[in-house]
């Protein structure tokens, strides 16, 4: 008898045993996976001072999770409370540019203990049937997150869309704008490359870039392609100059970003308030991909989808020497207007 209940209590014991170490396993590879373990960060600048306003990095999914439960009932209002969740407008705004980088440039932001990202492109200023939905929807759009985090979302063709800049400055006229550019002709022969990959999908047939990039009746660049139109900066952001100041943006040089991330990053943390907290430890160079994936702890890495760096398709040169001959004067006047002066030939 004795030893029928030692038996059944090692049971008891191994049992209990497991499904603490699972639940231990379960909770490290939740969190790990969604950001970082969670410890203290202050936040500077006009979000708080040093010091006074503190809180736990955060594990996005998880807190979405935690909410979800408690609309089902699984979860205690007090539970929910200690989170202090709540969904914020964004007080920063990646307008633009497609094919500048925008998706990297939002994760490599999201390494930062105080920003949190809404994951996809909510397209509310650009889209007339979300717009009518009101703030109240856009809000809801955004992710849970601490009230002394900001939140980024990040929509390209809010650059290029006439109605966004009134739009964005009726929700706050304070907002901070962040364009991400690449070389201009680079940059359209990145976008017919991602429209080509679709039609190919597809099993559809397209022009060269070439065939679109020129105009066939007068041999000069066709500025009726999307393509070209969306590479000539300054024409853009002469719209949004009308409602803000330049000092609300910030201009990221999305090639360096491509080869240099950390400065860059380091000038967007500069420009947002926030403490430099993103460090080389985040970002680490994939040969393999070849560029640079991010590391948020010793856990959890990302590389962005395997779609980023598509191969370009080869492009006649005597084509690209023309669009940079096109695009230089536009490019001069960007530098004047921005301050920024990049590297393009």
């Amino acid at each position: 008898m004795l030893f029928k209940q030692q038996a059944w209590l090692r049971q008891k014991l191994l049992v209990l045993g497991s499904l603490a170490v699972g639940s231990l396993l379960y909770l490290v590879a939740r969190v790990g996976s969604l950001d970082r373990l969670q410890p203290i960060c202050p936040i500077e600048g006009r979000f708080g001072a040093r010091g006074q306003a503190e809180f736990p990095l955060r594990a996005l999914q998880f807190k979405r999770g935690l909410l979800h439960e408690f609309r089902k009932g699984n979860s205690s209002k007090e539970q929910v409370h200690l989170q202090d969740l709540v969904q914020q407008l964004p007080k920063a705004i990646i307008i633009g540019v497609r094919k500048g980088g925008t998706r990297a440039l939002l994760e490599m932001l999201n390494l930062h203990p105080a920003v949190v990202k809404a994951s996809q492109e909510i397209h509310f200023f650009d889209n007339d049937e979300n717009y009518a939905k009101g703030i109240e929807w856009y809000r809801k759009k955004m992710p849970f997150s601490y009230p002394q985090q900001i939140t980024i979302e990040k929509s390209p063709a809010y650059f290029i869309t006439e109605e966004v800049p009134e739009r964005i400055y009726k929700m706050n006229s304070s907002i901070k704008l962040l364009i991400i550019v690449r070389e201009p002709t680079t940059r359209a022969i990145s976008d017919y490359t991602q429209v080509l990959e679709g039609k190919e999908r597809k099993n559809k047939t397209y022009y060269k870039f070439e065939k679109l990039a020129i105009d066939p009746n007068t041999c000069e660049v066709n500025t009726k392609y999307k393509a070209v139109r969306t590479s000539i900066y300054t024409k853009h952001l002469e719209r949004w100059l009308k409602y803000f100041p330049i000092e609300q943006f910030h201009i990221v040089d999305g090639d360096r970003l491509i080869t240099e991330p950390l400065p860059e990053l380091q000038l967007v943390e500069k420009f947002l308030n926030l403490p430099p907290r993103i460090s080389q430890y985040n970002l680490y160079f994939n040969a393999t991909r070849g560029f640079y994936c991010l590391r948020f702890n010793i856990i959890f890495n990302k590389c962005l989808a395997g779609s980023k760096g598509r191969i370009h398709p080869e492009v006649d040169p005597s084509v690209i020497t023309k669009l940079r001959k096109f695009f230089h004067p536009f490019n001069q006047k960007f530098y004047q207007i921005t301050g920024r002066t990049l590297n393009w030939p």
